[in-house]
């Protein structure tokens, strides 16, 4: 053993100083911060002082609809991002396994937290390195980095070489000592990557967020205006926050909880399809990306070997030396990936053997002796030198030739005297002069299914990088593989070495990378994003997390390190890349739907919104009341859900937002148009109904649904209020219903907007609503819930509104009157 380390007192004093191998256990955000962001937004805030005056003023109904489906939605969020830090919390990426460290000059087991700067550790075959710092002492190391660079090649280390934490010994025994731990070391500084939070909007989430920001400062304006008439007409207390509620309402809350719930059903039948959704919105992202970026070692590839071909010299029979080749391989004792890729492909026998040497990382070769000779397996390079002048010339022309299409490539060679020995006098193993006789190469294998898989998505118009840290010519082959031919591949080198610009141009125009650091890896998904490209990112390991975090989506492979998955957004639970294009087109099937859904919600908020400044603008008080505005879970919210689990896959529409316009302007302009007309004839009708004899029964219903007696001073006005509000709710409600076909025409009497459609659900979800609606009607309760006073003037009116506004607003489209009007004519690209 070396040096006697540190002492017990240098100990303590690292402690003291904080240079211990800790890691930060949580995450930054606390849970009151994930609960005060989510349920105490200034909007909802606004919410809650509704909901708490009317309960007050002893109006229950009124104030669970106004505040409950805003409430519902923020602990939604609230739940799915505990359950967020909560995983965040766990990650962990190192073992617990103890480490061996000196101290006070005796060797003794701590674990890896308790590692402090300058400790010196034992490390040997197996172990994992818990600190970043170099070889000391010691025997060469092997070490597999492919946790931290891609790179599948073992890498060997000597004396003053740097060990980096997360890494695995493969072979060896040596002393590190300890100079970088806890966060500053390179899986501490991981471990903070990971842990970091990651809120990244989804498409339709931004959009929608922009839609709802201006509806909420529409309606703060409008919420004003009307505490400046309630100050100016002496309006009362429980009519101000009557109004306030119904303004409140129009912000589309429902759609909100329309995108979770639709998120969470898709989810599970991705899941079915073998992909598990760990952030739900990943579900809507999958289908945004343009760009999928995927590493090779443990991704594209198994991580196990298969012999691709046997390369002899001299003209010798492939067969024999393939038999001689796999009766040596049968006979080692080290059972590695290419040793057990060379058993199962070569047939073999066991040969009476006189001396065996095993293989190791010092050496890199092994061999085998009996009484028909001796032979060795190993690197070519770790074999060259027992070689002749003549036989290196000729096995370097075929070497080329394999290297260059990505194989890895072991030398097969026999001893030059049959009776040559492996051991020196000393009984260390050394080599005898060799003859060569085969280029062994083997070729990774690849998941099976991964270039349909790709090529599927290519298809579907996604573009496919190769992006590892393993040997370029390996990635290139790989790549010809799956079916990408990008020409010369970069090396992370040569991408570091360019200017900024030089560096985004390589990155959107490369198909293929090799030799690329985690770094560097980062830094191209940051460079696509930037130029507009959606990201999906796929890896299995340590090194992929930077990337992972930095793509729009994150993909690993179940079978993958185990933080990896944690902070992944989806993972591929049978390691299959299968479940990939299902995925894709679930998330469009869905999107598909939410915008449709989007349709709707708009028309319904804007048209609203144009009804109450008409009404206002007449004089005529407000068209609705609290409970009339929750019919729109009936109109709107039930017919969305429908809609968004009948969608058909379709790529994202990235003019959504013209689209929109184009629908909701004429829709909402000339339903308001309509609806403001058919308040004001009802409520004026009512207002002369005193004048006229008036049957006593009807007197007695319009005394029992506003509370009022037929000889207080505002009975007529209150009931023509709320004659005006139920005939203006009908016909509101009932032109909902025939905006679902003008969405989706069943016939070509309602393709004035789209073509019609096969799908003929749509049309039977309308003939159901319809039917409920004169459910709703016909019965007392449930009128009276919803503020609806069964008055035969209020169906007529609506009744008789509705044909013209279907004419008009089919001629509107149909014709794009309203941009012959306005004199706008639509960009090219809305189309």
């Amino acid at each position: 053993m070396p040096a006697a380390g540190l002492t017990s007192a240098q100990v303590a004093a690292a402690r003291e100083r904080g240079e211990t191998n800790a890691v930060p256990s949580a995450t930054s955000r606390r849970y009151w911060a994930i609960l005060r962001a989510n349920l105490f937004t200034l909007f909802n805030n606004f919410l809650y002082a509704i909901g708490l005056a009317l309960l007050v003023m002893g109006r229950p109904k009124d104030a669970v609809v106004s505040v409950g489906l805003g409430l519902l939605n923020s602990l939604i969020g609230s739940i799915q991002e505990v359950r967020a830090k909560q995983k965040l919390d766990r990650l962990r990426l190192l073992h617990r396994a103890p480490c061996r460290v000196v101290r006070d000059g005796a060797e003794q087991e701590v674990t890896p937290e308790q590692v402090v700067r300058g400790d010196l550790l034992h490390v040997a075959a197996g172990d994992q390195i818990v600190v970043d710092g170099p070889v000391t002492t010691g025997y060469r190391l092997e070490v597999d980095e492919s946790p931290l660079t891609g790179e599948s090649e073992p890498v060997p280390k000597r004396i003053g070489d740097r060990l980096h934490s997360g890494t695995v010994v493969l072979g060896g025994s040596a002393y590190q000592t300890a100079e970088v731990v806890g966060a500053d070391s390179t899986t501490g500084a991981l471990t903070v990557t990971a842990k970091a939070w990651k809120l990244d909007p989804t498409p339709m989430q931004w959009r929608i967020d922009a839609i709802v920001r201006l509806i909420m400062l529409t309606v703060a304006l409008m919420s004003a205006a009307v505490l400046a008439n309630a100050g100016l007409k002496g309006l009362t207390l429980v009519e101000v926050v009557q109004t306030a509620a119904v303004l409140s309402g129009l912000v589309p809350y429902g759609l909100f909880f329309l995108i979770t719930i639709s998120y969470a059903v898709g989810a599970a039948a991705i899941a079915r399809r073998g992909a598990l959704i760990q952030q739900i919105s990943a579900v809507e992202s999958l289908c945004s990306v343009d760009v999928l970026c995927t590493d090779k070692t443990g991704t594209l590839t198994t991580g196990r070997m298969h012999l691709d071909r046997v390369a002899t010299f001299d003209g010798r029979d492939p067969e024999t030396v393939g038999r001689l080749l796999g009766t040596a391989v049968d006979a080692m004792t080290t059972r590695n990936h290419t040793v057990v890729a060379l058993a199962q492909a070569l047939p073999g026998s066991q040969p009476a053997l006189q001396e065996r040497v095993p293989f190791s990382p010092q050496r890199r070769w092994s061999g085998v002796a009996g009484s028909g000779g001796g032979y060795v397996l190993g690197a070519v390079e770790a074999l060259d030198g027992a070689l002749s002048a003549a036989a290196d010339l000729r096995m370097y022309a075929v070497l080329d030739d394999l290297t260059r299409h990505g194989l890895r490539v072991l030398l097969f060679a026999a001893t030059a005297d049959a009776d040559a020995d492996f051991f020196d006098t000393d009984g260390m193993p050394v080599l005898p002069a060799l003859t060569p006789l085969a280029l062994v190469a083997l070729r990774d294998e690849l998941r099976d299914g991964v270039g349909e898989a790709l090529a599927d998505l290519r298809a579907e118009g996604v573009e496919i990088k190769v992006i590892s840290g393993d040997d370029p010519r390996t990635v290139a082959a790989i790549g010809r593989c799956i079916g990408l031919d990008g020409g010369d591949p970069a090396t992370g080198a040569d991408l570091e070495a360019m200017t900024p610009a030089a560096f985004d141009d390589a990155v959107l125009h490369g198909t293929v990378f090799g030799r690329v650091a985690p770094r560097t890896k980062e830094r191209m998904l940051g460079s696509l994003r930037r130029q507009g490209r959606y990201t999906a990112m796929i890896g299995d390991g340590v090194n992929d997390i930077p990337s992972l975090k930095r793509a729009h989506v994150g993909v690993a492979l179940a079978g993958g390190n185990s933080v990896t998955c944690d902070i992944a957004d989806i993972v591929l639970l049978d390691d299959s890349f299968d479940a990939l294009a299902p995925a894709q087109r679930q998330g469009r099937r869905i999107v598909t739907g939410i915008a449709t859904s989007m349709y709707l919600y708009l028309a319904r908020v804007s048209t609203s919104i144009l009804i109450i400044v008409g009404v206002a603008i007449l004089g005529l008080g407000f068209p609705y009341e609290p409970a009339q505005v929750a019919l729109v879970l009936f109109t709107v919210g039930l017919p969305t859900m429908l809609l968004t689990a009948w969608a058909e896959p379709e790529p994202p529409n990235p003019h959504l937002i013209g689209s929109l316009a184009r629908f909701v302007v004429p829709a909402a302009v000339v339903t308001a148009l309509f609806g403001v007309t058919v308040y004001a004839i009802l409520y004026q009708f009512v207002m002369t109904l005193p004048d006229k004899k008036v049957p006593d029964n009807l007197i007695a219903r319009f005394e029992e649904f506003t509370g009022l007696l037929s000889t207080n001073a505002t009975f007529t006005e209150q009931t023509a209020t709320v004659v005006a509000q139920t005939g203006l709710t009908v016909f509101t409600s009932f032109a909902a219903f025939l905006l679902i076909l003008f969405l989706k025409p069943p016939a070509r009497v309602f393709a004035s907007w789209t073509p019609v459609e096969r799908d003929k659900r749509p049309a039977l979800l309308v003939g159901a609503l319809i039917t409920i609606f004169f459910a709703i009607l016909a019965t007392p309760a449930l009128a009276d819930y919803f503020g609806l006073l069964p008055d035969f003037a209020a169906f007529m009116v609506a009744g008789m509104a509705l044909p013209l506004w279907f004419l008009l607003l089919s001629a509107v489209w149909r014709f794009d009157l309203l941009s012959r009007m306005t004199g706008f004519h639509r960009p090219a690209e809305w189309d």
